[in-house]
């Protein structure tokens, strides 16, 4: 492809490239630079790839896309934001394959995994679409799983993605969409049909530092939609919406919410509500547990709503739709009389939900099992204790992701928010270990909450990830 037509769109400030250059590949990252290739020379968060110009000259670079005028005697093409760009020439390079699809991006803190997984279910069995899935868990083409590395990945390879699913047949994608990406423009110019706000609590606020400026960032994405279907009961619903350019649906459990829930019915196995919309009643029932839940059902049926489907319709798919993975989902414990949970959660909100679902139907106590994940925000440590101990009969503190962090000081950060109960704790700071500890320490009727890892299955130590699947650790133990 000629570099003129990688750059279609982009205000070029200066230049020394021959923009009829034919360019081989596309690179953001030095290391993967093949002759022929144009360098994006991106400035990241702790990386600034103009550093690495030279190392993309060595490799063979045609030409480098930068921001800054490179002092390497190399072809450039200077804009003002290489992120933008980047995202500019990867639509460009794939042939703009969003817009042979339907999209819809789903953010905020919690639920979106599940919200993206009961909106994919009903468009493959109302519509019988093929549907494309971006998000924390895993990425789908259809029924084709790959693994996933983070919830958004960066936008050349989000095109990359969008470019497999066109020619696969997608006809829609549905994808989460974190806060670090709309800050960092991974999606930047996608048309999204529908965007999707979940909710607003404590989380990533090493990144963003202040719960405003993590808002904001969320906010993005109904500055670049046609639909924003948006929780009216969350305190920063106002917030988000003030430099809103998209038209809006409201749900909720509240009055004045657009889509509104009903005598909700909360069961150990199932969640039942009437979904209330222009004045009409629609029963709901699907089989995942939990309060939360109800709110994740509703953004699924407004988005489905901004996207054509009824609630008749959306209603009658749910009633058969699975349960997500690492999301309360229950561990087999053949032989044993207590039950294990993995649930993902790791904010205080997080922790909230899950062990106020499962307080609702344990028959005997609730054994709340987590961590808090090194190189994270700091401060959310306590609020987690505290969240857990003001909910949980028990608690195991242990480990989650440490990273770079010495595991005892991250557990010391967390003991803070026990001051001033009596709820009992134990620390185990091996987390196979600590698993073993409550599995060991459980009576009957007692529910084990394995809290913070869910779908993962490894723990991340000094930048190393190591196997550790918590499926398979109840399931040796038992077996021992």
């Amino acid at each position: 492809m000629k570099l003129k037509d990688i750059l279609n769109g982009l205000n070029i400030l200066s230049t020394t490239a021959d923009l009829d250059t034919e360019i081989t590949g596309v690179s953001y990252d030095s290391r993967a630079v093949q002759p022929g290739d144009l360098f994006v020379a991106v400035v990241g968060y702790t990386v600034d790839g103009h550093n690495y110009i030279e190392k993309a000259k060595a490799a063979g670079a045609a030409a480098v896309l930068c921001q800054r005028v490179p002092a390497e005697d190399l072809p450039y093409v200077q804009v003002e934001n290489t992120r933008r760009a980047l995202a500019v020439a990867g639509t460009n390079w794939f042939g703009h394959p969003a817009d042979s699809m339907v999209m819809t991006a789903v953010t905020g803190t919690n639920g979106k995994t599940t919200t993206t997984y009961l909106l994919k279910f009903i468009l493959e069995h109302v519509k019988g679409a093929k549907v494309g899935l971006i998000g924390t868990n895993q990425n789908m083409i259809g029924d084709e799983v790959e693994a996933t590395e983070r919830t958004t990945p960066e936008s050349f390879e989000v095109q990359r993605l969008f470019a497999r699913m066109r020619d696969a047949g997608c006809t829609h994608v549905v994808m989460e969409a974190s806060s670090h990406a709309l800050y960092e423009d991974r999606i930047y110019g996608v048309p999204f049909q529908v965007g999707v706000f979940t909710n607003l609590t404590q989380d990533h606020l090493d990144f963003h530092k202040t719960m405003e400026a993590y808002c904001d960032a969320k906010a993005i994405l109904f500055q670049n939609c046609k639909v924003g279907v948006v929780n009216h009961d969350d305190s920063w619903a106002e917030r988000l919406l003030r430099n809103a350019t998209c038209q809006t649906i409201t749900y909720g459990e509240k009055p004045g919410a657009d889509l509104r829930a009903e005598n909700v019915v909360l069961e150990a196995d199932h969640i039942a509500f009437d979904a209330v919309w222009n004045g009409k009643k629609t029963p709901v029932t699907v089989g995942i547990p939990g309060g939360f839940m109800v709110y994740n059902t509703l953004d699924a049926l407004g988005a489905a709503l901004a996207l054509g489907i009824s609630l008749e319709e959306s209603a009658q798919a749910l009633r058969s739709v699975p349960g997500v993975r690492g999301r309360v989902e229950v561990v087999p414990t053949p032989g044993k009389d207590y039950t294990v949970l993995i649930d993902y959660a790791h904010s205080p909100d997080g922790i909230v939900n899950v062990l106020d679902t499962v307080k609702g139907f344990a028959k005997g106590r609730t054994i709340a099992l987590f961590g808090c994940g090194g190189d994270r925000d700091k401060t959310k440590r306590p609020k987690m204790g505290r969240a857990a101990a003001e909910r949980a009969d028990l608690v195991v503190l242990t480990t989650d992701n440490p990273r770079t962090e010495v595991p005892a000081d991250i557990i010391a950060d967390i003991l803070p928010g026990f001051e001033g109960l009596d709820t009992p704790y134990q620390v185990v700071e091996d987390r196979v270990e600590a698993i073993h500890w409550a599995m060991d320490h459980a009576e009957g009727g007692d529910v084990i909450v394995l809290c913070g890892k869910g779908h993962e299955t490894y723990q991340e130590i000094n930048h190393v990830k190591h196997h550790m699947d918590e499926r398979e650790i109840v399931a040796d133990y038992l077996n021992r």
